[in-house]
């Protein structure tokens, strides 16, 4: 089930969150900053242990940490492709989403909780990432359906929530 909420992401009640992170996993800006915020100082140290055993994260790749004080118990990174124009945005954005969801089941979850990867200092036009985003956890959820969890989008803006809850809408 793909629901879609105005609010914020670090207060969402689903078993694991997912970062529009950077590959180094340094999170020091946007989604990733208000994470390390509201996690606290575990999620950095977490992430940074993973980074110096695995090296920086790969398109189409997952690392999962502790959600620290967070009411989610898992914390999904994942590098969304920086905004290009290019013909492949939306192939890498797509697997993007689908390595994330794909981490999500790895943990034995039933709920996620995501962002409009890509779309902030990435610089991916919002309508084209929520479309992309959409387009990609509903093929996910077709290919998956014994998962039976819900993916929920979060939006901050209440205005971009109901753009996206139409996309969802549509794709269903």
């Amino acid at each position: 089930m793909i629901t879609v909420v105005a609010g914020d992401l670090t207060r969402q009640d689903t078993q694991v969150v997912v970062n529009a992170a950077n590959r180094q996993l340094a999170h020091g800006g946007g989604v990733a900053a208000a994470l390390v915020r509201a996690g606290g100082p575990s999620v950095q140290s977490e992430s940074d242990s993973w980074v110096a055993e695995h090296g920086p994260l790969a398109d189409g790749q997952a690392a999962v940490t502790t959600a620290g004080d967070m009411v989610a118990t898992w914390i999904v990174h994942v590098a969304g492709p920086i905004y290009s124009g290019s013909d492949d945005d939306p192939t890498k954005l797509a697997a993007t989403v689908t390595a994330a969801l794909d981490a999500v089941v790895s943990l034995d979850a039933r709920s996620v909780a995501m962002p409009a990867i890509s779309a902030g200092i990435y610089g991916y036009p919002i309508d084209e990432a929520l479309a992309v985003i959409t387009d990609a956890a509903t093929r996910w959820e077709a290919d998956h359906p014994e998962w039976g969890g819900e993916i929920r989008f979060v939006a901050f803006e209440a205005e971009v929530a109901e753009r996206w809850h139409k996309l969802v809408g549509a794709a269903s």
